[in-house]
């Protein structure tokens, strides 16, 4: 073990008699579930079932979701497996109770001390573990590696700060990468920098590019397109802060009658975008307090969690948030994934900052199924085009759909590279 990694465990061991104090000054603050307080310190929820589990882990809401696929094709290929799913927000565990298949568990992942960590494992006695994205906890990947479970490390990606950061600790991240059994990055870039921080890499895929279209409440959808009427639907999805005033004046010279509707990447930031809207002097509504749509309402603030299926559902053009910070002069967010809209067959625009999804950006682009727009007068003349000529906003979203079928390659791949990791059929539970 490397001198930084010893250092890492000794210090964490010292800190961690602080945690119960801090994780109830958390769950105060809203941030930590209080009932399940017990699970960051590696205290189980539940009984460990019989026979062997698989454990997936993704740290918030994007991670969590991504692993939804994954669960479903482990599910339907090894029913004999019990499924442990772990994540570290009250949001992302608020979005699973309602998106996990029945059967599936679903833990807090313990905070990072050497107790916490033993106490999860001894617990849960996992076949395999699988990580997300860049979940490099050292005293977990060590502790699973002391205790011989195979682990993964999938759909990974390192920033370029990210690995700076760890290139100053090379002996520990070439420790820590050695760890795992199977490591996927999901783009070209996150590869290279994992195998010059020593991992060695088996391929590349990348979770958030498979999955089924997102779901919805056919009743609410049901409800809003009556209530919304003969009007076009422009969505704008997981916008954030200076966003929504942004597409408001932008959108504005727009000539057909249209409800806008503003889902923010942020539920709890409703009641902010609803002030910004009354300073506007714009008429709205906002569906986290019932408010109904009629002919008067401009603006929908959708306002809630895990609808965002039924509101793509709803558009006749959807404009992704997270994307225009180059045009407000704002430090860059890096974009939201257009496959969501794209699997639905919506049109879909985007603003210059598509850092986040620049292969799916790119590969959208190339199809004619995404428009990267450049201002506000761009933004406006294009919806507007897309709102003048359905033929062609039909069109594109077929394009969307057809693109995003072929992205969705993925998981198959990530299937075929994890069946020699999971325990063979019939092999009982896992000591």
């Amino acid at each position: 073990m490397s001198l930084a990694l010893h250092a890492y465990r000794q210090i964490t061991g010292l800190l961690e008699g602080f945690a119960p104090r801090l994780l109830a000054a958390r769950a105060r603050a809203g941030r930590e579930d209080p009932a399940r307080v017990g699970e960051r310190l590696g205290a189980a929820g539940r009984p460990r079932p019989p026979g062997p589990l698989v454990w997936l882990h993704g740290v918030s809401v994007g991670e969590t979701l991504s692993l939804l696929p994954l669960v479903a094709s482990l599910q339907a290929d090894r029913p004999d497996l019990t499924l442990l799913v772990t994540s570290g927000t009250a949001t992302s565990a608020n979005l699973l109770a309602e998106r996990l298949p029945a059967g599936v568990i679903h833990q807090f992942i313990p905070v990072d001390g050497p107790r916490a960590v033993a106490a999860f494992l001894d617990h849960w006695h996992p076949a395999l573990g699988v990580l997300v994205e860049s979940e490099l906890w050292p005293n977990l990947i060590l502790a699973a590696r002391n205790r011989g479970i195979p682990m993964a490390l999938v759909s990974a990606r390192v920033t370029e700060s990210t690995h700076r950061s760890w290139r100053r600790l090379p002996g520990a991240a070439h420790t820590l990468l050695g760890g795992f059994d199977l490591v996927l990055p999901q783009d070209a870039a996150s590869a290279a920098r994992l195998a010059d921080l020593g991992a060695r890499i088996d391929g590349e895929a990348n979770l958030k590019l498979a999955g089924d279209p997102l779901p919805h409440d056919r009743a609410a959808f049901a409800r809003l397109s009556e209530a919304i009427g003969d009007r076009a639907v422009i969505v704008a999805a997981s916008t954030h802060p200076h966003e929504e005033v942004f597409l408001l004046r932008a959108l504005s010279i727009v000539p057909q009658a249209f409800c806008l509707v503003l889902l923010p990447r942020h539920p709890d930031r409703g009641a902010e975008i609803a002030a910004l809207l009354t300073r506007e002097g714009r008429a709205h509504a906002v569906r986290s307090r019932d408010e109904p749509v009629d002919a008067g309402v401009e603006i929908y603030v959708a306002d809630t969690l895990g609808e965002m299926g039924l509101f793509l559902r709803l558009a006749d053009v959807v404009v992704m948030g997270g994307s225009f910070a180059p045009v407000l002069g704002r430090p860059a967010v890096g974009g939201h994934n257009p496959l969501e809209p794209a699997r639905l067959g919506k049109p879909t625009l985007s603003g210059p900052d598509t850092s986040n999804w620049t292969a799916v950006a790119a590969l959208l682009t190339a199809r004619g199924a995404l428009r990267v727009v450049h201002s506000a007068i761009e933004l406006a003349e294009t919806v507007e085009a897309l709102l003048e000529d359905p033929v062609e906003a039909r069109a594109m979203g077929e394009r969307a759909r057809r693109a995003a079928a072929e992205a969705g390659a993925s998981l198959g791949r990530l299937m075929q590279a994890l069946t020699p990791l999971l325990p063979p059929p019939g092999g009982g539970e896992r000591a």
